[in-house]
């Protein structure tokens, strides 16, 4: 998923809006880490508009929080850079600006009375149905944001949405009829399966040897911090049924089910009260951190642990990759309560003896071979491939995909789609740990499906509307150029 993404960046625009309403409830995740100077506040100029750099902080938060939903929680600041999200950040909002310049030009606007409108429909700042100021301002206070900001970017997405509303076409009946035959085809083929049982593999030890000193720099031994920790708890600090409604009311918009609505005082009384606990255990931790940075009081407890060990949050662990031995972090939130952390000392990571990573360089090794060995049985059998050794499938298609024999519906559907993108008669698809190999043998139009009209008609205008993005970006590429003020935001 996320090479697809990277990859088809620039048309993930028309799905990743700027970043309100998806911002809401995420959280805020900033890119400070970055040494990024700005031009009066700006990272860039695309037309005749500027890119602030706040902007860009929500869209990269935005963007964040949507790759850590996908990745269920694992994604971290070190796993961000690597992936580039910055300038991803950056690709997507510059494509954007791109197209608020082209809505300026063409006299496109945005009425208060449709910001307001939109305003209130945001579910996070409405309080029994209905809009409530109290709300909205508390979210704006809390995630650092100014509201005329926040209601411009909201304002610039309403924007964009109308704009590229206007790409939106119909299908022509020659277009559907046309679509219609193209996916009616079918095919009756010939096929075997192959997968890694059908391969004779023996492990060559020497020859694993030679692929470990290849690949050794990539197997090292984990970073091991010894830690000192002294907790301060917040389970015993008493809170009143008056203090806990008033704290909830304030911070409503916190307080959201999986699908963003927002759950009611009862739901979220206990996590509410939890919060409130830690807000108010948050002095007296201050305090026994002063003293045990002075000496006067000693840890609770001293641990070893591996980097990113999960005893720990991973913003914990990005701190204490920026700090060295004797250092001591401020009190961080872990398990409910407080925890002042010492960092004792810090080992280093090293390459690893050949025994001490076999295990793991084995797993790789035996992977790469055993794929290398199926994929030469793969093309021997494909010369070969007769009645007498395969499975002769009924017709086939994508409408018509009804499991292929030895492989599951996931399985078929991607071979499926693979074989009716590819122009070979015969060949080799490769679908997760199997290899099929396939000789068409027939084909035939299938009669249309006066039920699939209407699918077929919005296949056709989604298409179309690629189509149309995609020339307009061109377009818009050539019409309004992109100044970048700093460096890191581009390839």
């Amino acid at each position: 998923m996320i090479s697809w993404m990277q990859k088809h960046n620039k048309y993930l625009v028309w799905t990743i809006w700027i970043a309100t309403i998806a911002f809401i409830g995420a959280g805020f995740v900033g890119w400070g880490s970055y040494d990024l100077g700005s031009k009066a506040g700006s990272v860039a100029k695309v037309g005749e508009i500027e890119i602030k750099q706040t902007k860009l902080n929500m869209v990269y938060s935005s963007l964040y929080n949507q790759y850590n939903q996908m990745l269920e929680g694992k994604l971290d600041e070190e796993k961000a850079k690597e992936m580039g999200l910055i300038k991803q950040a950056f690709s997507t909002l510059d494509v954007q600006v791109k197209i608020l310049n082209f809505a300026k030009d063409m006299g496109i606007i945005v009425s208060d009375k449709e910001l307001i409108t939109k305003l209130k429909q945001i579910k996070s700042f409405q309080k029994e149905g209905k809009f409530n100021t109290v709300i909205y301002h508390n979210y704006i206070k809390a995630q650092r944001l100014k509201a005329k900001d926040f209601e411009e970017t909201l304002k610039e997405e309403i924007l964009l949405q109308k704009t590229l509303a206007l790409l939106e076409t119909q299908a022509l009946p020659l277009e559907t009829t046309v679509t219609s035959e193209t996916i009616s085809f079918s095919d009756k083929i010939l096929y075997k399966v192959l997968t890694e049982n059908d391969v004779t593999y023996t492990r060559d030890e020497e020859k694993l040897k030679e692929f470990w000193v290849s690949k050794k720099d990539n197997y090292l031994t984990d970073t091991l911090y010894t830690l000192s920790f002294l907790w301060t708890q917040s389970n015993d600090v008493n809170i009143t049924d008056k203090e806990l409604k008033e704290y909830f009311e304030a911070n409503s918009f916190n307080y959201t089910d999986a699908s963003g609505k927002q759950l009611s005082y009862d739901d979220a009384k206990e996590t509410a009260s939890r919060d409130l606990k830690l807000k108010k255990t948050k002095k007296i931790a201050q305090k026994a951190y002063i003293e045990f940075k002075k000496g006067n009081i000693k840890e609770n407890e001293t641990v070893s642990l591996s980097l990113n060990d999960p005893k720990l949050t991973k913003i914990i662990w990005q701190e204490l990759q920026r700090k060295k031995n004797g250092d001591i972090l401020k009190p961080k939130v872990v398990n409910n309560k407080y925890v002042t952390i010492k960092i004792q000392n810090i080992t280093r990571p090293r390459i690893m003896t050949f025994e001490e990573a076999k295990e793991k360089v084995s797993i790789s090794y035996d992977k790469q071979e055993k794929k290398k060995a199926l994929l030469s049985l793969a093309e021997s059998t494909l010369k070969t491939l007769n009645e007498s050794n395969a499975i002769i499938s009924d017709f086939i298609n994508l409408n018509h995909s009804d499991n292929l024999e030895l492989l599951n519906t996931q399985e078929s559907l991607q071979f499926l789609q693979k074989l009716f993108t590819s122009n070979e008669e015969k060949g080799i698809i490769s679908i997760l740990d199997k290899v099929i190999v396939y000789n068409i043998i027939e084909q035939k139009l299938l009669p249309m499906d006066d039920n699939k009209t209407e699918d077929i008609k919005q296949t056709v205008n989604q298409i179309k509307k690629k189509i149309f993005e995609s020339n307009l970006l061109k377009m818009l590429d050539k019409k309004y150029p992109t100044e970048v003020y700093v460096e890191g935001l581009t390839n």
